[in-house]
């Protein structure tokens, strides 16, 4: 495939779009309800679009066109879905669905053909833009834990209110003698999914940050970044943002066992370990309280987790195909138990009860070709002898692996950052290959 350098307009949308998929709450309300990184997309989208039909230019790389062929799939699926729907809030909810679908799987399947024709360069550019928009989160999330606490400011109602029009606030997980107990969401909906979401970012760098050169420039950002970004994990108190990091980091030690004891990994840990001390030994019985309750699996908040499993076999009887219709668990749920606008809390029970067993086979299939070509990018690092394609390639991975561990218990796997981050996984062997036919 022949490189080419669109519009600075287009690269800079691109960038843009990629950089704020993490951002859900700078979102308005305008024909439902579209966030910042949906107004880029679109905007994108058309640029893009116009720049292949100015040229005449009907080629598409072989990645974005299988990508192109699950996206059909998909579609296929949810249109299906459609006729299962019997209220109108039913297909108000599939509706919003189906927008966000369209604007994020074609942004995957674009976004796979754009970075089919860039450099290896302008690659890195794009995941650097990607992993600094999760530490621009993060960096909020402390700016936003640190007003709460010691200043007691919502920081979202000064800052995000005026821009959004709509509410938000830290979450307040309760409350010690007096004392609220504050979980940060930063520019997430939920300190779960700022924790599931920052695992992607910790478990993509900690291989690369491993394989760098002593002596590299970067060695030192890197393990700042990487400190820092555990640090907001640790403070999310996420339990499946821990589970996702858990089950990730057992995929690295794999590959990177020999590693464990060395300075490179043992004095960032250690820095983490000394912060926590310090503020552990400011408020120890404060925070033995909190750590408690949240090992505590007999709360009703756990329970629920677990409970809405129980709904699959109730939806498959009825609708075993296509499921109850994209979006639409909430609606299933409120009509079961009076619960309006609760999700389901698993991204594995959202894909049975809303697509069925058709749709749940088809993201099983997305899900291997994911991890298909990631094994190709492997093999590609290993080919070439790359200290930064293989270790970018087994990060991928281990965040893949997290992630889905992570969304048993939660579904961040619909949101924009993860289909952001399979296009980056989907284009990285499509860019690197290039040097084995050179």
């Amino acid at each position: 495939m022949t490189r080419s350098k669109p519009g600075p307009v287009v690269e800079l949308l691109f960038l843009a779009t990629i950089f704020t998929v993490s951002f859900a709450k700078l979102q308005w309300e305008v024909a439902g309800t579209l966030s910042l990184s949906d107004v880029l997309t679109g905007i994108f989208l058309v640029a893009w679009l116009g720049t292949r039909v100015g040229t005449g230019d009907r080629r598409l790389a072989w990645g974005a066109a299988v990508a192109a062929l699950f996206f059909a799939g998909f579609l296929a699926v949810y249109l299906a879905g459609f006729f299962n729907l019997e209220t109108e809030q039913a297909l108000a909810q599939w509706a919003k669905g189906m927008v966000k679908f369209l604007l994020h799987f074609l942004f995957l399947v674009v976004g796979i053909a754009y970075l089919a024709r860039r450099s290896e360069r302008f690659y890195w550019t794009t995941l650097a833009v990607f992993l600094a928009g999760f530490v621009a989160n993060a960096t909020y999330g402390i700016v936003q834990l640190g007003t709460a606490e010691v200043l007691g400011i919502n920081l979202d109602q000064s800052l995000l209110s005026p821009i959004t029009g709509g509410a938000s606030q830290i979450n307040i997980y309760g409350a010690i003698e007096g004392a609220s107990v504050f979980r940060p969401n930063a520019l997430t909906g939920d300190p779960n999914h700022l924790g599931i979401e920052l695992v992607i970012p910790l478990l993509v760098l900690a291989p690369i940050y491993l394989r760098l050169e002593r002596g590299n420039r970067l060695k030192l950002p890197l393990a700042l970044v990487l400190a820092f970004l555990l640090l907001v994990e640790l403070a999310t108190l996420s339990r499946s943002g821990l589970l996702g990091l858990g089950v990730g980091l057992l995929v690295l030690v794999i590959p990177y066992r020999h590693r464990l004891w060395t300075p490179e990994l043992l004095l960032p840990l250690g820095a983490v370990a000394g912060v926590l001390a310090v503020v552990l030994a400011a408020r120890w019985e404060f925070f033995l309280q909190v750590l408690r309750s949240r090992v505590d699996t007999s709360a009703s908040g756990t329970s629920t987790h677990f409970d809405v499993y129980g709904f699959i076999p109730d939806v498959l009887s009825s609708h075993p195909l296509f499921g109850l219709g994209l979006n639409n668990f909430s609606v299933y749920y409120e009509f079961v138990t009076g619960r309006t606008n609760f999700g389901p809390h698993s991204f594995y029970v959202a894909t049975l009860v809303e697509t069925g067993l058709i749709g749940t086979a088809l993201f099983v299939a997305f899900l291997v070709y994911l991890f298909r070509r990631l094994g190709r990018l492997r093999a590609i690092g290993r080919a070439l002898g790359s200290a930064r394609i293989r270790p970018l390639a087994w990060g991928m991975t281990a965040a893949l692996v997290g992630t889905i561990a992570a969304n048993a218990f939660y579904l961040t796997m619909s949101f924009y950052y993860f289909f952001a981050f399979a296009l980056l996984a989907l284009a990285a062997p499509i860019v690197f290959s290039r040097r084995l036919t050179t």
